[in-house]
């Protein structure tokens, strides 16, 4: 036997080009076939009758390999889970279709995977097995939840068609943030038909529709988590205290936009619209909305405060897509000189305004805004005109406001005229959110002393201690700006300056 020498795989393409012949094998062969030798090595032995591999589950469903055959996806917001869930429910529960649901061990930390990527691996490696579905319980209401596929293989049948569906929703903690739906059929225009009928089921069946909801923040400090499901509220016009005319205003530009769409978009008058609801604390701002809610029970409303603000796309978008609907902006001076999300220049206020005007003239939606500072807003929405189209002074209420104030908070104490004037005029100045606690407070000191009703004296006594210079700032945080506040002024100028210096 010759000695072996030992070349370079350059060198040796060099002989094999200069003798102008070569082995049978060429190099590249060799290597495939090492690979194949160590792919073998590492797929773990097939069992006769094994049902559990996932791969062999779908060839036996599809009829061919997984991998021979087109995958079509769509991806929808986060929030969209239940949506999509029941979309497919409702698809395959027509006549001529079924499903057989099915889900895969480890799914969750196999979240960035593909469909096409699960079955070569699968099909490859033995790497997948069948296992259990996995769902999320998330709300579809105020009162009830809805157990959704969250990752599962729907093998699927219409009539001679065989294909697969996957649907997973979203996971922060792997970085997916939508939710996904992947359709595998012998032709991809089944699938293409296959998912623009979810989609229109999606938008005709959309859970959302006509409901109450605020977005949540992500778990994971990022995205959009799921929508918090509020009851409307039921408020009447005898709870409502505003100076006369007022609300006359504001139900008209909201409430009678609503009920005269039609005549407005055959004369050609658009109908989104913005209201600009502005006033001290504790004035009734948010309680003029609440009773808005409460007359469009048709509208999708979709509110947002505080860090929740930067979810206006995702609400216009949801709002577009819902009309009519209500997206309702709070304390919007928070955020009239907060930068963007995106870590950018422009002011936070002037992102809402763009989304705002980004709707369409005959988009029904309305923006309710409401602020205690309105000089905060005011330049913005100068230098975009037409955003607002009404702005509404909600005042501190006046003797009168306040007597029925009284009337409305304190209905079951039997106050007479006298009192209701004697404690009217002690309470200049103060506000509906001072009355409301002013009466809590008078019914807290009756139970303290065990009596079987409120008397006048309560509510004296109540008076006195929320006008006593020892509630000062709970006053202020009732809405209250009382004169000569020095205390208060000299603790502000204080905290100012120590952040000038």
């Amino acid at each position: 036997m010759g000695e072996t020498e030992i070349i370079s795989s350059s060198e040796y393409r060099a002989r094999v080009a200069a003798d102008g012949a070569g082995p049978a094998v060429s190099l590249d062969r060799v290597a495939e076939l090492f690979q194949e030798f160590l792919e073998a090595v590492a797929r773990p032995k097939r069992r006769d009758g094994d049902d559990r591999n996932l791969a062999e589950r779908m060839r036996a469903h599809l009829g061919s390999a997984p991998g021979d055959q087109p995958v079509v996806k769509a991806a929808y917001a986060p929030y969209d889970l239940p949506n999509v869930h029941l979309a497919l429910e409702r698809w395959f529960a027509a006549d001529g279709r079924s499903y057989e649901l099915i889900g895969m061990r480890g799914s969750s930390h196999h979240g960035d995977l593909t469909l096409g990527e699960i079955l070569e691996s699968a099909d490859r490696y033995n790497r997948f097995v069948i296992g259990a579905v996995d769902y999320a319980h998330l709300p579809v209401s105020p009162d009830e939840e809805l157990a959704c596929v969250s990752f599962g293989f729907y093998l699927g049948v219409e009539g001679d068609e065989r294909f697969a569906v996957l649907l997973r929703g979203p996971a922060d903690q792997y970085g997916r943030n939508k939710v996904e739906i992947e359709v595998l059929a012998q032709e991809k225009e089944f699938a293409d038909r296959l998912l623009a009928e979810i989609d229109v089921l999606v938008r005709e069946h959309n859970i959302f529709r006509g409901q109450v909801l605020s977005f949540e923040g992500s778990d994971f400090g990022h995205g959009l988590g799921p929508f918090r499901f509020h009851r409307r509220p039921g408020l009447s016009r005898e709870e409502i205290v505003l100076p006369a005319g007022l609300l006359e205003r504001v139900e008209r530009q909201v409430v009678g936009v609503a009920r005269r769409r039609e005549r407005l978009l055959a004369a050609g008058q658009h109908l989104r619209r913005g209201l600009l609801l502005y006033g001290p604390p504790g004035t009734g701002k948010t309680h003029t909305i609440r009773y808005l809610l409460s007359h469009l029970p048709e509208f999708t409303v979709v509110v947002l405060a505080g860090t929740s603000i930067n979810a206006i796309g995702p609400a216009c978008a949801l709002a577009r897509m819902l009309q009519p609907a209500l997206v309702v902006l709070e304390d919007c001076d928070l955020i009239a000189e907060a930068r963007d999300y995106g870590g950018g220049e422009q002011p936070l206020l002037f992102q809402v305004l763009n989304e705002m005007d980004g709707l369409g003239d005959d988009a029904d939606v309305a923006f309710l805004l409401t602020t205690n500072r309105a000089d905060l807003l005011e330049p913005a929405l100068v230098q975009r005109p037409g955003r607002v189209d009404l702005a509404v002074e909600i005042p501190v209420p006046d003797a009168e406001g306040r007597a029925r104030l009284l009337t409305l908070y304190g209905s079951s104490l039997g106050l007479g005229k006298d009192l209701t004037d004697e404690i009217v005029a002690r309470t200049d100045g103060t506000t509906a959110s001072f009355t409301k606690e002013l009466v809590r407070r008078a019914v807290l000191i009756a139970a303290e002393r065990e009596a079987e009703r409120t008397e006048p004296d309560d509510l004296r006594a109540a008076v006195d201690e929320l006008l006593s210079d020892r509630d000062r700032l709970t006053r202020r945080l009732l809405g209250v700006r009382d004169s000569g506040d020095d205390g208060l002024d000299g603790v502000e100028e204080f905290l100012s300056a120590q952040e000038d210096g």
